[in-house]
């Protein structure tokens, strides 16, 4: 036998991995314990104590001292649904969002009847662009959906100003936002009518699946808790824990299943506490990237503005032009080395359903077509090593140098 033992092949490296600590697993167990593992005592105590965190951040906004309200749902997707439909939104109106997001952005006003107008990126913070948007309004836009793409804020001041300007409604796509700042405010708190959170299984904070609708509109609340489960008029919990006859309720609108379980807000209870380390790991390990990355041909993800807060859900690089590798190529080279990787994302406009229902060409969309075309994600998540970032970052410098 050989004195030298053959190297030993580094384990695989995914693109995302939650991190789930003793506390969310005693706090499961505790509501497998408790019997009651449906919406609950647990996903109250979860929607509370995400409107302490949004508020002890922010304060109450100058111009709308209303409390925030948070209303825990199974997926973003079903959050941003219950929004538009809380809002009004039906046949014959326009949303406006970005083509460069996932399908829930948009498909949720397709749900309710209404049109999709997608827009294009800024080029720089690959965030919906605020003048394509202005310049995208009809008489039949009521809505716009903006998304805080890879954890970087929108700029919310300007489509904000935009929609009160037009009268139309804003739900924020906040899916990849938290705990982003805006001018030093909690996205979730910035005056919109809605703001939706993910908290899918490689979201900054994840409870498996799930997501919050935020919103200060006691209306807008009230409705989205109706609807969130079947259109019943009175909470389940309120029913089934009552110490007095309670079984009869109404159905005042054919609602949906939109309610989190206490399984899963027994995780969101824990996770939100750590958002804020989390939120700094995150962040060591994109600066990491970003010395490391400093002298390839590629373009850095940008920067939050001084003073903000970037949620760092996720870490995409562009190919510069003259890169020596296509994007493609790298991404098979980056798995042949162990390492997981994606992009974010293919354009609404080039699937075939958004492409074909509204004659969509990638002409019409020059920066986000770009981007897609050059764009690649990078592992980044809170169980990540600074060795692992060392060692995505030597496997693209074999590639890109």
């Amino acid at each position: 036998m050989s004195d030298s033992a053959a190297p030993t092949a580094l384990p695989f490296l995914p693109f995302a991995l939650p991190e789930i600590g003793d506390e969310e697993i005693a706090e499961v167990v505790d509501a497998l314990k408790s019997g009651w593992v449906t919406t609950g005592p647990k996903t109250r105590r979860f929607e509370a104590d995400f409107a302490a965190f949004l508020s002890a951040g922010t304060g109450a906004l100058a111009s709308d001292p209303r409390p925030i309200e948070c209303i825990a749902v199974n997926s973003a997707t079903a959050g941003l649904h219950l929004a538009l439909e809380a809002l009004g939104i039906g046949p014959g109106d326009e949303v406006i969002t970005t083509t460069h997001t996932f399908t829930a952005s948009a498909e949720v006003a397709r749900y309710l009847g209404a049109d999709v107008k997608l827009v294009d990126i800024d080029p720089a913070t690959l965030n919906i662009d605020p003048a394509a948007i202005e310049a995208a309004i009809t008489p039949r836009t009521k809505a716009l959906v903006p998304v805080h793409y890879a954890g970087l804020a929108v700029d919310m001041d300007a489509i904000l100003d935009i929609a009160r300007r037009h009268g139309l409604k804003v739900v924020e796509d906040a899916a990849h936002a938290l705990p982003t700042t805006h001018r030093g405010r909690l996205v979730g708190t910035l005056g919109s009518d809605v703001t939706v959170f993910s908290f899918y299984a490689n979201k900054t904070i994840t409870t498996g699946e799930g997501g919050m609708l935020v919103t200060r509109d006691p209306a807008i609340a009230a409705r989205a808790k109706v609807m969130r489960l079947h259109g019943i008029n009175r909470d389940a919990f309120d029913r089934f824990t009552a110490k007095v006859p309670s079984w009869y309720y109404e159905i005042v609108a054919p609602g949906f299943k939109y309610n989190l379980t206490d399984i899963a807000a027994a995780l969101g209870i824990h996770q939100l506490r750590r958002v804020t380390g989390f939120q700094q790991q995150r962040a060591r390990l994109a600066a990491l990237y970003d010395e490391l990355l400093a002298d390839l041909p590629i373009v850095r993800p940008p920067r939050p503005p001084e003073g903000d807060l970037h949620a760092w859900h996720l870490y995409v690089i562009r190919l510069a032009d003259g890169a020596p590798i296509g994007r493609d190529a790298l991404i098979e080279a980056l798995y042949a080395a162990g390492i997981g990787c994606s992009v974010h994302y293919i354009p609404l406009h080039q699937h075939p359903y958004w492409r074909e229902r509204y004659d969509l060409k990638a002409e019409d969309f020059p920066h986000s077509q770009r981007a897609y075309e050059r764009m690649l994600s990078l592992p980044l998540y809170t169980r990540m090593t600074e060795d692992d970032v060392r060692r995505v970052a030597a496997a693209l410098r074999a590639q890109l140098s």
